[in-house]
């Protein structure tokens, strides 16, 4: 039987369409040099094999994540090859995976994968419940390898 968790949104009736979702954030977390170094090559070996947008490197904490980390925003369309292709080469790195469907608090907690240690998310009264569509993602990796 299902028994809703204090994360559960129980109160909607009508279920969500998948056309909500805009794009998918996945958050490469490290800590230390060593794991900076596995990020580092994970971010290349996905700028070689897939069309995404690769976010800034955040040495500092930012936002609601409680470790240094990068952002990949990747479409709807590339998930399918990304997801799978990161769970099985994100070289022991956590990962926080995240559709963006203009609910930032629900998307970061509710409706978040992770990959790896579950971390806290921080500072969550700072995220929006609701927030505008994202603008179009242009991707800035040229992929030139098959994943």
């Amino acid at each position: 039987m299902f028994k809703p968790t204090a994360h559960t949104s129980v109160e909607k009736a009508t279920p969500q369409t998948l056309q909500t979702i805009q794009s998918y954030h996945a958050h490469i977390y490290f800590d230390g040099p060593q794991q900076r170094l596995a990020a580092e090559t994970l971010r290349e070996e996905i700028a070689l094999r897939f069309s995404v947008l690769l976010g800034r490197w955040h040495d500092v904490l930012v936002g609601p994540h409680a470790m240094p980390m990068y952002q990949v925003a990747f479409t709807p369309e590339e998930f399918a090859r990304f997801v799978p292709w990161l769970m099985l080469n994100r070289r022991g790195l956590t990962v926080l995976l995240h559709p963006n469907s203009g609910q930032p608090r629900a998307d970061h907690t509710e409706h978040a994968v992770w990959m790896g240690e579950k971390l806290e998310i921080i500072n969550l009264q700072r995220l929006p419940e609701h927030e505008e569509p994202e603008p179009p993602l242009t991707p800035n990796t040229s992929p030139s390898v098959a994943p």
